[in-house]
């Protein structure tokens, strides 16, 4: 919070966090200094056991307007608690894809249970998207005596990152995929490979995939590649 206000010149208007983040003292202080958040409560025993004797008639379901999302439907209770002298709303939250309850609290007195189940399930796309930098990109193999390397390495990871959303992009049902997915599916595909005095011909084989590459729009175009002296790239399927 420190470092968003020190090059920002502000406090953060919203956070959205995990439930080891920080304590909920802290929270308390987020509040004070009139800032928004939504949090995961640690499940303990004690609030298992309240969600397990909610009668049915306690529940309320609610619709995520996300089409994407498998589970659209969870069911959500609601209740006012007190932490550290916080006056918080804590969301009891089952059936979204998880065998035990997901437990939000936020200080957010407004939002409706669906945009707060949105908002927070927006958190997981920026832990998915590190994630993936560490397991496809491997950023956490940027390891150099010289500084200079290593943030090439990390420009080189951001450029690749880059393109393989902007790729995703074109691709139906790829829109939120992980790169090592795209690679796989899309990528890492066989193909015969004729250069010329006029340019480079790359011809897909019949894959299951093939057709989600042709929907796209990206065959069967000349692509001028700026340093290959005027040569052409060609890829058909």
């Amino acid at each position: 919070m420190y470092f968003w206000k020190s090059t920002r010149g502000e406090q953060p208007k919203h956070l959205v966090f995990d439930s080891q983040l920080t304590t909920y003292a802290n929270l308390a202080k987020l509040n004070q200094l009139g800032i928004t958040f939504i949090t995961l409560r640690r499940r303990s025993r004690e609030l298992i056991k309240e969600v397990v004797n909610l009668p049915t008639s306690a529940w309320r379901t609610v619709h995520l307007d996300v089409p994407t999302r498998k589970f659209q439907n969870p069911r959500v209770f609601e209740q006012k608690i007190t932490l550290s002298g916080c006056h918080l709303r804590q969301l009891f939250i089952q059936d979204l894809g998880h065998e035990e309850p997901t437990i939000l609290i936020t200080n957010d007195k407004t939002s409706t249970h669906a945009n707060l189940i949105t908002r927070y399930a927006q958190r997981m796309l920026i832990e998915n998207a590190l994630s993936d930098a560490v397991r496809f990109f491997h950023i956490n193999a940027l390891s150099s005596a010289v500084g200079l390397k290593v943030d090439f390495d990390m420009a080189l990871m951001v450029i690749a990152s880059g393109l393989y959303r902007l790729l995703a992009k074109r691709m139906r049902g790829y829109g939120d995929a992980q790169a090592r997915l795209i690679f796989r599916d899309l990528i890492q595909m066989p193909a015969n490979v004729r250069v010329s005095d006029s340019g480079v011909a790359v011809h897909f084989h019949r894959r299951a995939h093939l057709p989600i590459i042709i929907a796209s729009g990206l065959l069967e175009k000349k692509v001028a590649v700026p340093w290959w002296g005027g040569k052409t790239l060609t890829m058909t399927g």
